[in-house]
């Protein structure tokens, strides 16, 4: 007689199913009457349900890519970190995903937690055709502002790129002295999966340069605001004066 498969086999058995096979498990064990098991059962289909709305909302972001593929073979996504914080570099990313791309959760990077975007960053490296970031540091900012440093960036990080992009998908810029087309997209990290994967590029590449001035110059905190203007790193300019990372154009107001 064959014996029944406790709940906590059932258990470990759903665990190893992906959202996109979980409806093979359902009709497996839609008969079984347990409790445990018809609660798994409602579990998969709460997981299937949001890996479906995940899948509309992915394709909905493709909505420029469809569009400008009808007429361009390589399609690029641009985008900037870092333009408001008071330390540390601006940081531009750029990538071209490959034309059947549907990678799922990209977004804007500042709606997604830091697991997921270390999770995304990793993907995109694997998968993008092409990827770079252009990085410009404060005493450039302060040279040239903060808008000219954040095109400088996104030309170094478009400059990187093989194969050359045939258009540009930006967030919200048209970015002086590119000769490619380009398409400024408002709020075009949430709008196209090019620039979300370029946003995550950027923030994570960012953010991990100021962990790292953070173990240089650990009286400001750069680990937990990385860079931007919270009251305690405004108190810690007071306390310490400005660091070797600081651009002094958007801190003489607190020194």
């Amino acid at each position: 007689m064959k014996t029944q498969k406790s709940i906590s086999e059932i258990k470990s058995e759903f665990d190893q199913y992906a959202p996109d096979q979980l409806q093979e498990f359902c009709e497996r064990y839609t008969a079984d009457g347990r409790s445990g098991v018809q609660a798994l059962i409602k579990r998969a289909h709460k997981m299937m349900d949001a890996h479906n709305r995940e899948l509309d909302r992915i394709e909905n972001m493709r909505v420029y890519e469809n569009r400008f593929l009808q007429k361009y073979d390589v399609i690029c996504g641009v985008d900037e970190a870092g333009r408001g914080p008071l330390a540390g570099p601006v940081v531009a990313g750029a990538v071209i995903l490959p034309k059947d791309c549907h990678m799922l959760y990209l977004n804007d990077s500042k709606k997604l937690s830091a697991k997921k975007r270390d999770e995304l960053y990793e993907q995109i490296k694997d998968e993008a055709i092409s990827w770079a970031v252009g990085i410009v540091g404060p005493e450039r900012i302060d040279e040239i502002n903060i808008l000219q440093a954040t095109y400088e960036a996104m030309r170094i990080a478009i400059g990187q790129l093989t194969p050359t992009p045939q258009i540009l998908l930006n967030d919200a810029v048209e970015i002086p002295r590119v000769s490619i087309p380009q398409c400024p997209i408002i709020k075009g990290d949430a709008m196209s999966i090019s620039i979300a994967a370029a946003s995550i590029m950027a923030k994570v590449t960012r953010d991990r340069i100021m962990m790292e001035y953070d173990n240089l110059y650990p009286a400001y905190g750069f680990a937990s605001h990385k860079g931007y203007g919270s009251a305690a790193h405004i108190e810690a300019i007071r306390t310490n004066g400005p660091s070797p990372i600081h651009r002094n154009t958007f801190i003489k107001n607190f020194i």
